[in-house]
C-alpha cells in the first residue's frame, strides 16, 4: 500500500521548489513590485500631494543611515540609485541608495533647507546664499548659478516651454518672485512678482497654471506659460510653504494656525479648518478624501477634504514639521520626538512606529520600497520594510 504521507512530502517539495512556500510550509506573500521607482520633484511631483500608489513598507529597519555635516530640513530626492539632499551647513550630498556612501558632495556659502529636483540629467538646488544652483548629476560639477535678491527655501518644478522647444525650472525665492528659468543656462523666460516672500515650491495644475502662496495672505494661479497673473484668492495669514494640490483645489497652511481649501477658479476659500493656537508648519498630503497636516500641538490632523471638518487626529511626542507620505494602505510621517509613524488613513489607528533616535523635521521621500529622511543631528536614514 503506498504511504500517503509520502505523497504529502512529495507534494510539499514541489510547492518549495515553485517558490509557494516558506522555509516552514507557511505561504508566501505575494509582494508587489514597488511602482515609485524614483522621487526626483519635491512631494513626489508636480502636484505636491506626497502621494504614491505603493503599500507602505511593513515590520520597518533602517537598512543604513549615512552622518552628514549638519541637521537636515529639507526633504531628499531619489533618483537613479542615489539620494539627493541638502544640509543646514550648506552642503549638498549625492549618497549611494544602496549603501549610503557618498557619492560626491557640492558646497554652497550658506543653509539648503530647499528639497532638490532632479531631471534632464541635472540636480538643481537653492540655498539660503541667494543662488539657485544647476549641477550635473553624476559629478556634482557646477553647471550654472542663477543669483536671487534673498534666499531659496523652496524647490523647482520642471515644465516644458509653450513651444515644447525647452525645459524650464520655475522656482520661488524669498525676494517675493516666482521664476521660470531656462534648464540649459538659467536665463530668465519670464518673472512673476509678488508683495511679500514667498517660502514653498510652486506646484502645477491642470498643466495649465502654476499656484503658490505668499506671505502676502494671498494664493497666487500664474499662467505656466508666460507668468501673468490669472486670478489670487485672499486669506487670513501668510501662508507658510508649500500647497497640495488636487483637480482644481489648493491646499495650505499659514500663519493663522490655519488649514484652507481653495478653489483656484474662486475667489473665496471653500472653507477654513482650525485647530487651537499651535501652527501648522508642514506641508499638506492627500488622498482622494482626506488632508494630512502635522502640527505643532504634536498632532497629525485628518481633515475631510470635501467639508473641512475633521476626521480624525494622532497624538505622538512632539511637533510635526515634516510632510506626510500617503501609500495605498497608511500614511507615513516622522515627529521631532525621533520616531516616524505609519498609520492607518481611515481612522488614524497605529500600524508601526520606528524610533530613530533624533528629530525629524523634514519631509519624507520613497522610491523602490525605501523611506528616506533626514534627521536633526545629522543622519540620513534609509528605511526598509522586512
Amino acid at each position: 500500500m503506498k504511504n500517503p504521507l509520502s505523497g504529502l512530502l512529495a507534494i510539499w517539495i514541489s510547492l518549495v521548489l515553485l517558490g509557494l512556500t516558506k522555509g516552514n510550509g507557511a505561504p508566501v506573500e505575494n509582494k508587489a513590485a514597488p511602482v515609485t521607482k524614483s522621487w526626483t520633484l519635491p512631494r513626489g511631483g508636480n502636484a505636491l500631494q506626497g502621494r504614491v500608489a505603493d503599500a507602505a513598507p511593513r515590520k520597518p529597519r533602517v537598512k543604513w543611515d549615512a552622518v552628514l555635516d549638519g541637521p537636515v530640513i529639507g526633504d531628499a530626492a531619489i533618483a537613479d540609485g542615489t539620494v539627493y539632499i541638502g544640509t543646514v551647513m550648506g552642503t549638498f550630498y549625492a549618497v549611494n541608495f544602496e549603501t549610503g556612501k557618498v557619492r560626491w558632495k557640492f558646497e554652497t556659502e550658506d543653509t539648503i533647507d530647499a528639497p532638490p529636483t532632479v531631471g534632464l540629467g541635472r540636480v538643481f538646488i537653492g540655498s539660503s546664499d541667494c543662488f539657485f544652483y544647476c549641477l550635473d548629476q553624476k559629478t556634482g560639477k557646477e553647471l550654472w548659478k542663477y543669483e536671487g535678491a534673498d534666499k531659496f527655501v523652496g524647490g523647482g518644478l520642471l515644465v516644458r516651454s509653450p513651444d515644447n522647444k525647452e525645459d524650464w525650472i520655475v522656482v520661488n525665492g524669498y525676494d517675493g518672485i516666482c521664476r521660470a528659468l531656462r534648464a540649459k543656462d538659467g536665463s530668465e523666460a519670464w518673472i512673476y512678482e509678488t508683495a511679500e516672500q514667498i517660502n514653498g515650491t510652486p506646484a502645477l495644475v491642470n498643466g495649465k497654471t502654476v499656484v503658490l502662496g505668499g506671505c502676502d495672505a494671498l494664493v497666487h494661479v500664474v499662467d505656466v506659460t508666460n507668468g501673468k497673473a490669472v486670478n489670487e484668492v485672499q486669506v487670513d495669514a501668510e501662508i507658510i510653504g508649500t500647497v497640495a494640490t488636487m483637480g482644481s483645489m489648493v491646499y495650505s497652511a499659514n500663519y493663522g494656525n490655519q488649514l484652507v481649501a481653495v478653489d483656484i477658479e474662486k475667489k473665496k476659500p471653500k472653507w477654513i479648518y482650525e485647530d487651537k493656537d499651535f501652527g501648522f508648519y508642514a506641508a499638506p498630503a492627500l488622498n482622494n478624501e482626506l488632508v494630512f497636516i502635522g502640527s505643532r500641538d504634536k498632532h497629525l490632523h485628518a481633515v475631510n477634504r470635501e467639508s473641512g471638518k475633521r476626521a480624525w487626529r494622532f497624538k505622538t511626542g512632539s511637533r510635526i514639521d515634516g510632510g506626510a507620505i500617503v501609500f495605498r494602505d497608511a500614511v507615513v510621517f516622522g515627529s521631532g520626538d525621533g520616531r516616524v509613524y505609519a498609520l492607518k488613513p481611515s481612522d488614524g489607528s497605529e500600524i508601526w512606529r520606528i524610533d530613530l533616535g533624533e528629530g525629524i523635521g523634514s519631509d519624507l521621500a520613497f522610491a523602490s520600497g525605501c523611506i528616506v529622511v533626514g534627521g536633526a543631528d545629522g543622519s540620513l536614514f534609509c528605511i526598509e520594510g522586512q
